[in-house]
This record gives structure tokens, C-alpha cells and sequence, in this order.
């Protein structure tokens, strides 16, 4: 049970990853809103009864969640800060011993740089110099100067995919708890690496990532270290902090800096091995790879990232590019043609007219591209409506339109279908789909357990994988792989 001495630590936070190359624009809607006690409730390891729970007084305020998409509406951004602020100024910021911050690291907000440090700052001199401001964030964040001079212990994923969210989630939370404990402030070493990479090169589950995040449980051991992370940043953003980033944790500044040092030089050592996580290729090659799979009897199903237009990392969600292209396949769009499942287009006005038809009736609509027309035009779907859902909390209103061998799926609004409950909801079993295309970059858990076969489209889109394409022009030079490095480049650490 909590006593009078128990600590006060307020919940807050704002999360989106923003690519600024999308014409999607995040809005009220896009966001699931927490406040007080539900704010509370989100966190497993805070229910009632558990040791967590039970070490302080956890006072939820206001939190924002949203998946990636495109910068956020300045308006809601200013709207959601004041009710954080607002929301602390209630409690007492005199009275508060900590602060757990929830944020991503890679929001964008119209007219700004640096929305979370924009953030934290606000929030460190509403509460003052006292309250220990801790953030567990997504290692695709991109932790600026300015953010680390305000948080005193930021934490971030060790995997990618994330796997490991909800065990950072917890880890920042009793690492917060035990400097508490100690009456005593951390002290980090902070390096900017100059290297710039998409998560579909960085990911954990090869190398060199796997191997350079399997070394931070060995610098978190060293006497003196109380987290470690690397940060390797958001590459669909166009700011000056948009860089790798190395942050080690601690009471000891003469093995924080080389710790941090050391790790951000291996980091930049192994910058030319990062390569796509899997096997890439146009959306052709994917096609032709899923064709030749399934003709030599390999099992189901074979999938194909739609990665340009990956609303999990920043898409728009309605480009039509891929779609056009797959419904000018015959060898896809005849009677007996594989099974594919295409995910997804997102038109509220397609959704109005597919939903004013029976189960089962033709369908002629025009769809896609009134968010994000940039790369390619609406497309003209036509086929047989097999399926009507309604209720879905992200998408709204579905409906799957078959035309050949396509199941081609229209939403309401954006919806990412990353995982095999998406498709199994709509009655789209991935068991029995040859061939599912999808907007997604490297293939989520249950994705990757059930794909017998899969292809990395690179296609265009806000999120390009190409991103020399999208145009950089606000990033600090000279970055990898933008520029070539004579030399190691001084990879120093700031203590702060």
C-alpha cells in the first residue's frame, strides 16, 4: 500500500511518428486519448495489487497515442500540450517527485523542429529543476540536445520490430523508481552519430543490429551505468536532429563518456553492413517471386511488402501506386488467378458508395489518392462486394471487393494491416491467401511466423526506402550515407 511518503509521479505524454514526406495530416481523430485513471489502466505492469502499482502514487494526466502517420495539426498539438500542462499544474507540480513521460521521439508538428523537445521543455519548467523526467521511447526516435538536457532518464527499444515495448515501458518505470529511491540525480553522456538509415536496415533480427543491441546489457553492467541505448533516428523526417543517436545513463561521467563513446563507434564502424532486413526487390520481382513460390509448391502464404506507403512508419495509407499495378496483372486478376489479399486503400466517400450496395453486388468505385495524390492517381475498383464490416476502432467501415484473384480491401480511414487478426477480422484468413500484399515495411511478429515466403517492395511513397528520392535538405551535414567520411568523425560525448 502507498503511504504519505510514497512518491508522486505524474503520466503524460504525446506519441506519433510523423513522416513529413506524407500529405496526411494527424488530426483529433487519429489519436486514442487517455485521461486520469485510464491513463493509468494502459499499463499492464500499473494494475492494482502489483508491486509497481503499489511504490508510488501513479497520477495519470493526459496521454495521446496515435499510429505513424503525417506531422501532426499544429492547433491539436498546442491543444493536447495545454492539457498536459494544465493537467500538472492541477496536481501540484511542488508536489510531484517525478514525471513518466510517454513519447515516441519521431513526432512532427506543423511549423516546428523538434516537437518532443518542444514538449519537454515545457513540461521541465512547468515542474521545475526537482522532478526526475524519465521517457521510454522507440529506438526510430530522434533525441535532440535540447530533449536530453531536459530528461533525466531516457530509455528506448531494444528491438526492432518492438517487441520488447512493453518491457521497456516497465524497465524505465523501475529504474525511475530506484533513482527515487536513491535521492540522487543521473547524469548522461550524450553522442550525435551522423548516420541516417530506415528502420528496414536497422532492424534487430539481423546483423550488424542485432549484434550491436546485444551489447547494451554489457555497458548497462558496467559499475557506474544505469541504462544504455541506441537511438538510430527517423529517416522520413527533414530536421536537424534527425540522426543516430547514443545516450548512456548513470553516476559515474568517467565510464559514461567512454561507454557511450564506445558504442557509438561501433555503430558508425558497421554503417556500411546495414542492408534490408529481407529480401528486396520491385514490386514486379515480388510478384514474380510469389508466382514461381507458389508454382513449385511452396506453402501459403508468400507476402509482399508495400513498404513506400507503410502507414507503420509514416504512410499517408491511400497511395494507389501498388494497386494500379496489380490490377494491370492478368496473370493476377483472372478467374483463376492465386489468392491475394491487397491492404489497403482508405475513401470515405468509396466506403459511402460500397456500403449503399448489397452483399454480393458489382462494385464500380473510384478510390485512393485524395490525401496523398502526389505519386499516383485514384484508382478505378471494380468486382463483387464479398465483404461488409463495420465497427472497427481504427478503420471504421471495411469492405473486401473481389476482382479476379485480388481481395482488394477499402476502409473508411486509415488503418495499417500489420498483424494476421487484421485480416482474420475481415474473414481473411492468411492461411488461405497465396499471396497477401500489404502497406509494411519488415514483417510484424505474427506476419513473419505464418509468410512461407516474402519480398521487400521498394516502392515509392512517403515513406520511400530510397531516401536520397525524398529530397533531405534540413538534416545536419555531412550525414551517412548522404556523404563520404574521410575520417571517423569525432563521436565525442557531452555530459550532461
Amino acid at each position: 500500500m502507498t503511504t504519505p511518503s510514497t512518491p508522486r509521479i505524474a503520466i503524460l505524454g504525446m506519441a506519433i511518428e510523423s513522416s513529413q514526406y506524407a500529405q496526411h495530416r494527424a488530426g483529433y481523430r487519429d489519436f486514442v486519448v487517455r485521461e486520469g485513471d485510464d491513463v493509468v489502466g494502459w499499463y499492464p505492469f500499473l494494475a492494482p495489487g502489483s508491486e509497481l502499482r503499489d511504490s508510488a502514487q501513479w497520477l495519470g494526466v493526459f496521454a495521446a497515442r496515435s499510429i505513424p502517420g503525417g506531422p501532426v495539426l499544429r492547433a491539436v498539438y498546442d491543444d493536447f500540450k495545454a492539457r498536459m500542462l494544465r493537467g500538472l499544474t492541477e496536481l501540484g507540480p511542488a508536489t510531484l517527485d517525478a514525471v513518466y513521460l510517454e513519447v515516441h521521439g519521431a513526432m512532427s508538428v506543423d511549423g516546428m523542429d523538434d516537437a518532443e523537445g518542444d514538449l519537454v521543455a515545457a513540461i521541465r519548467e512547468l515542474v521545475g529543476p526537482r522532478p526526475l523526467l524519465a521517457a521510454p521511447m522507440d529506438l526510430h526516435g530522434n533525441v535532440s540536445e535540447r530533449f536530453a538536457l531536459a530528461v533525466d532518464l531516457p530509455t528506448c527499444f531494444r528491438m526492432a520490430p518492438h517487441e520488447d515495448s512493453w518491457e521497456t515501458r516497465e524497465r524505465s518505470a523501475r529504474t525511475l523508481l530506484a533513482w527515487l529511491r536513491r535521492d540522487d540525480r543521473p547524469r548522461r553522456a550524450w553522442v550525435r552519430v551522423p548516420i541516417l538509415l530506415p528502420g528496414e536496415k536497422t532492424s534487430t533480427r539481423v546483423e550488424p543490429a542485432r549484434s550491436l543491441y546485444a551489447r547494451i546489457p554489457e555497458v548497462e553492467a558496467l559499475e557506474g551505468v544505469t541504462d544504455a541505448g541506441i537511438w538510430i533516428g527517423y529517416a522520413w523526417a527533414d530536421e536537424p536532429r534527425c540522426h543516430a543517436t547514443v545516450l548512456v545513463s548513470g553516476d559515474d561521467p568517467a565510464v559514461l563518456g567512454p561507454a557511450a563513446e564506445g558504442l557509438a563507434r561501433s555503430l558508425w564502424d558497421a554503417r556500411d553492413e546495414f542492408a534490408f532486413v529481407g529480401p528486396p526487390g520491385s514490386l514486379d520481382d515480388g510478384v514474380a517471386r510469389a508466382l514461381q513460390h507458389r508454382a513449385s509448391g511452396g506453402g501459403r502464404p508468400y507476402v509482399i511488402s508495400d513498404s513506400g506507403d507503410n502507414p507503420g512508419a509514416g504512410g499517408s495509407g491511400d497511395v494507389t501506386w501498388t494497386l494500379h499495378r496489380l490490377l494491370s496483372k492478368p496473370e493476377l486478376t483472372g478467374e483463376d488467378a492465386p489468392v491475394t489479399y491487397v491492404a489497403s486503400i482508405f475513401d470515405q466517400p468509396a466506403i459511402d458508395e460500397i456500403f449503399a450496395l448489397p452483399s454480393g453486388a458489382p462494385v464500380d468505385v473510384t478510390a485512393g489518392a485524395r490525401v496523398d495524390g502526389r505519386v499516383s492517381p485514384p484508382v478505378r475498383i471494380t468486382g463483387q462486394l464479398v465483404g461488409r464490416y463495420d465497427g472497427d476502432p481504427a478503420a471504421g467501415r471495411i469492405a473486401v471487393v473481389r476482382h479476379g484473384g485480388l481481395r482488394i480491401v477499402v476502409t473508411e480511414f486509415r488503418k495499417a494491416f500489420h498483424a494476421t487478426d487484421d485480416f482474420a477480422a475481415i474473414d481473411l484468413d492468411p492461411a488461405l491467401a497465396d499471396i497477401i500484399v500489404t502497406k509494411i515495411g519488415y514483417l510484424e511478429p505474427t506476419l513473419y511466423a505464418v509468410a512461407q515466403g516474402w519480398t521487400l517492395a521498394l516502392t515509392p511513397g512517403p515513406v520511400d526506402q530510397d531516401l536520397e528520392r525524398l529530397g533531405h535538405h534540413r538534416i545536419e551535414r555531412p550525414m551517412h550515407p548522404y556523404d563520404t567520411f574521410t575520417d571517423r568523425p569525432a563521436l565525442t560525448a557531452r555530459m550532461l
